[in-house]
């Protein structure tokens, strides 16, 4: 059967199943890229509901993060960083603007190059910045404990990185959210496993289901959510068992644990959540780069009509910001939604979905 023909069939279940009106949270950026990309909100009855969530790694970077590597930067330190984050604004300019003045900005494709960085120009400073859920911190912690192994002196990390769960509890404890379900990420499931997500459904009785990133991967996700509602049964449904099993990747998980231990971080639009970041251990503080710069408290930042921080709760879409494909364009962006390509805007204004 072709990939259309099955979606037809899947979406014409769905429709039959008659569900009840409910919203689904996606939390990753690539599977609100998917759902716009494939039409899939066109093809199920207009009581089942997508909102985007803070599955956007850049996205959810707080401008008190983006103050501070900025400031790195015109301290004359080599940032590197992943191609995303440059042209993100914040209160003291993008890493683009930066770059523009004089700073020295490099585009990694893979952490590791950082180190290749620091051995090249050993008279320099090299920071390399830390943004991503679960999926990259494995092998970012990978780099960490090589410098640390050679002994990179001119090297460090300024670490920002997310942990989803958390930030899922946040979601779910907000009144205004009213988040029937949650499509699951599948990258980050790959490394964390189905059980992490085991408390939504026990605690606060949400249906999840993870799920693959084609269109049937997305249909089949939906229809499981459905039967949980509709059966009052939620649980975490594996529906991307070629990827995800129950543990995770435990290999990933202690590579992990090994380099960073939790943390409060700052979520753009969530704010401060207890646990949902990740610091350096004690045995690698020597390489934070928190601990080699004087840094100035954040400056206040106005980003204009931009409602990033209500659409990464899923209490806004998209179109619905004054801004969206006017002011806030891919080519001339005010908010990071806008920026990355995991950015729920960047996919309503890439596949003019509305």
């Amino acid at each position: 059967m072709s990939t259309i023909a099955r979606c037809r069939e899947l979406a014409a279940t769905i429709a039959a199943a008659k569900p009840p009106p409910m919203t689904i949270m996606e939390v990753c950026g690539t599977h609100s890229h998917a759902i716009a990309r494939y039409g899939l909100k066109q093809l199920l009855p207009e009581q089942v509901r997508f909102v985007s969530g803070p599955g956007c790694p850049v996205c959810v970077t707080a401008d008190g993060d983006l103050d501070a590597i900025v400031q790195i930067a015109a301290q004359g330190a080599i940032i590197a960083t992943f191609g995303d984050m440059v042209r993100v604004p914040g209160p003291r300019g993008s890493l683009a603007e930066a770059r523009a003045a004089g700073a020295d900005i490099r585009v990694l494709y893979s952490p590791l190059q950082s180190l290749q960085l620091a051995r090249e120009n050993p008279a320099r400073q090299v920071v390399l910045l830390g943004i991503g859920f679960e999926t990259t911190v494995p092998s970012i912690a990978v780099t960490v404990s090589e410098a640390a192994r050679r002994d990179l002196d001119n090297f460090s990390i300024y670490c920002a990185h997310k942990l989803v769960p958390p930030a899922l509890k946040a979601l779910v404890e907000d009144p205004e959210a009213q988040i029937d379900a949650f499509l699951c990420p599948g990258h980050v499931s790959t490394i964390i496993g189905v059980a992490a997500y085991e408390f939504l459904a026990a605690d606060y009785g949400i249906a999840c289901a993870i799920g693959g990133f084609g269109p049937t991967d997305i249909l089949e996700a939906v229809r499981a959510l459905i039967e949980q509602i509709k059966g009052a049964a939620p649980c975490v449904q594996n529906c991307y068992t070629r990827a995800v099993d129950y543990e995770g990747n435990t290999l990933a998980q202690s590579q992990l644990a090994g380099v960073f231990g939790p943390t409060d971080a700052e979520w753009r639009g969530l704010g401060a959540i207890p646990a949902s970041g990740l610091r350096l251990r004690d045995e690698y503080s020597h390489l934070d780069a928190r601990n080699r710069y004087e840094l100035e408290p954040p400056i206040p930042y106005d980003p204009g009509p931009c409602i990033c921080g209500d659409v990464l709760q899923g209490k806004a879409l998209p179109a619905e910001c004054p801004a969206f494909g006017t002011r806030c364009t891919p080519a001339s962006p005010i908010g990071p939604c806008m920026v990355s390509s995991e950015g729920s805007c960047a996919a309503m204004f890439k596949y003019r979905e509305t």
